[in-house]
């Protein structure tokens, strides 16, 4: 199995069991699945009375995003109001190029070539003009399990359907970890 870690932080954010689709040259796109966590039931061998027997989430269980519970990823705002960390994308833009040049750093001292560089440049701001920036509003951010500041924002959206959610992730922006 592989990990992917942020370049930047060494934070853990996907693994290869997920299916990464490289979109652009420039980012990885993972559909998720909703999962429910808490409120563990231990069989201890009875058989459930009927009352016990009910479908949907249980008390004291919640539905959370598997990819964001399994790495340990931070909202980034505040989940309670729905407050987002980057209320615009003139503020998001600016976290982005911060870390961007961080990982041209990281790739530059990795003895990455400059056509390679270039590539990922011209490959994240593809990917920023046509699908990030129509849809901002409906983006979610989350970052590493460090919540450095300087580390990787994940972006959650979810597709055409409604229901799929799926998360965004800066293919050059991670290392391999092989375990």
């Amino acid at each position: 199995m592989i990990i992917y870690k942020d370049i930047v932080t060494g934070d853990e954010i996907i693994s290869d069991t997920f299916n990464l689709v490289e979109k652009d040259d420039a980012v990885y796109e993972v559909d998720c699945k909703k999962v429910t966590v808490g409120n563990e039931n231990f069989d201890t061998g009875a058989n459930p009375s009927a009352e016990e027997a009910e479908e949907g989430v249980e008390d004291g269980s919640k539905q959370v995003i598997d990819v964001v519970q399994y790495f340990r990823l931070n909202f980034l705002g505040d989940e309670a109001s729905g407050t987002r960390a980057f209320g615009t994308k003139k503020d998001y833009m600016s976290q982005l190029k911060t870390y961007m040049k961080k990982v041209v750093a990281k790739l530059k001292e990795g003895g990455a070539d400059e056509e390679k560089i270039k590539a990922f440049q011209t490959g994240a701001q593809n990917y920023y003009t046509k699908h990030i920036a129509p849809n901002f509003k409906d983006f979610d951010f989350y970052t590493g399990e460090s919540m450095d500041p300087d580390g990787m924002v994940v972006l959650l959206n979810y597709r055409e359907d409604g229901i799929t959610p799926y998360v965004t992730i800066w293919k050059y922006g991670l290392t391999e970890m092989k375990v």
